[in-house]
Formats: structure tokens, sequence, C-alpha cells
């Protein structure tokens, strides 16, 4: 998993190799010292763009820049294809995505994470690229979901972050069977406007009538 502490160090390391001083490394790649120094830190890292430049500047490898940080195989790859202005990214494995959705710009992370929309992303997965995703992107992940293993506590985290649209669709899932009609609970103090639905979906024998319980 890529450690921006350890990058930081080694970015460190590799100014203080070359006898610059902060102020002239952040002159060259067009950036402040406050920028560099967080970097150097780990509190930051830097856009992906700016990888080329400083690995030019230090007069190694992108591969060995972005290996410093010590990424996965598939995280490695991922980095170095958007440093690189690729466009035609492919993400073998979500938990590469997961682990550097603080690092990538959200167009990068949307064209990622669609990758995975048919496959079914787990629910707490979702939760983590929620937080990085626009609202539609979202939404088409939920729309796709595996909610096998979901408990009230991980939904509760989830439900706040969503927009209108990503309520209903769970609602809907419930509505469906793919999700325990009890998630309802966790659902309806976000959604209060599912409340016509509910009682349609009891009338109609979709919901059991306990779910009428819930709702007072």
């Amino acid at each position: 998993m890529f450690d921006t502490i350890k990058f930081g160090r080694a970015l460190s390391t590799l100014r203080k190799e070359s006898d610059m001083t902060q102020n002239e490394v952040a002159d060259k790649l067009n950036l402040s010292r406050q920028a560099i120094s967080k970097y150097e830190r780990g509190e930051s890292f830097p856009d992906i763009s700016v990888l080329v430049m400083m690995a030019e500047l230090f007069h190694i490898t992108l591969d060995q820049l972005i290996g410093y940080g010590e990424p996965t195989k598939g995280e490695s790859s991922i980095l170095r294809e958007v440093a690189r202005g690729n466009a035609d990214i492919v993400a073998k494995n979500i938990a590469d995505v997961v682990n550097l959705a603080p690092l990538l710009k959200p167009s990068v992370l949307s064209k990622l994470s669609r990758q995975f929309e048919k496959q079914g992303i787990d629910i707490s997965d979702i939760i983590t690229l929620a937080e990085y995703l626009n609202d539609e992107n979202v939404m088409k992940l939920i729309e796709n979901a595996a909610f096998d293993g979901t408990d009230d506590e991980l939904l509760e985290k989830f439900v706040p972050m969503l927009n209108h649209d990503s309520k209903e669709a769970i609602f809907q899932k419930i509505l469906d069977g793919e999700m325990d009609w009890h998630f309802i609970k966790v659902l309806l103090p976000y959604a209060k406007y599912i409340r016509p639905q509910i009682e349609a979906a009891v009338v109609a024998g979709v919901l059991p009538w306990e779910v009428l319980d819930i709702m007072r």
C-alpha cells in the first residue's frame, strides 16, 4: 500500500543529496516552499503530474520515484500511467483504487471506479470512494454494489453521505430483496420522504407489516 510518509522521507533525502534547499526545489517545480515541506513530512502528496518533473529534477526514473512510497504493483502502474497522462488506465484491483483515492483527481478516480461498476463493488469500498467521487458516480456504484455482509453500523456510516437519488437506489434494493428490509430503520431518518412508498409496499405485500413498527 502506497505510503506518503515513506515517499516524503525519500523526497527529503533526494533533495539533501542533491544539495538543494526546499526553496530551490519549489522554484524548479513552480511550487511553494510550504508545499515541498508538506510533501517531505508526508502531510500531503504532490499532484500526480508533478511526479514526472520531480523524477527529472533528481535524475531518477519515474518508477524509482514512485517506488519510494512502496506501492503495490497495481498502485505503481496506476500512478505511473496517470503521471504520464495516459487516459486509458486499467485498474485490476479495486483495493488499489481505494488506497490511492486521496491522491487522485476526481476525474481520474471516476474513470477507474467505472471499471468495477458491473462487477459489484463492496459497500465498504464505496464508503471510502464516496468522499472523493461526485454523486453521479457514487450512484452508479451503488446500483451495482455487493451488499453481502452489510450491517447496520456500516450502513449508518454510508447513508449520510448519499444524495436523494442514491438513497432511493438503496431503498429500491430493499424492495427488490437484495438488502434486508430491517435496513429501513437506518435509512428512514435520512430519507423520511420514502414513508409513503414504504406504506404502499407494505399494502402491496412487498414489505412485511413489521416495517410499520419501525416507522412509528
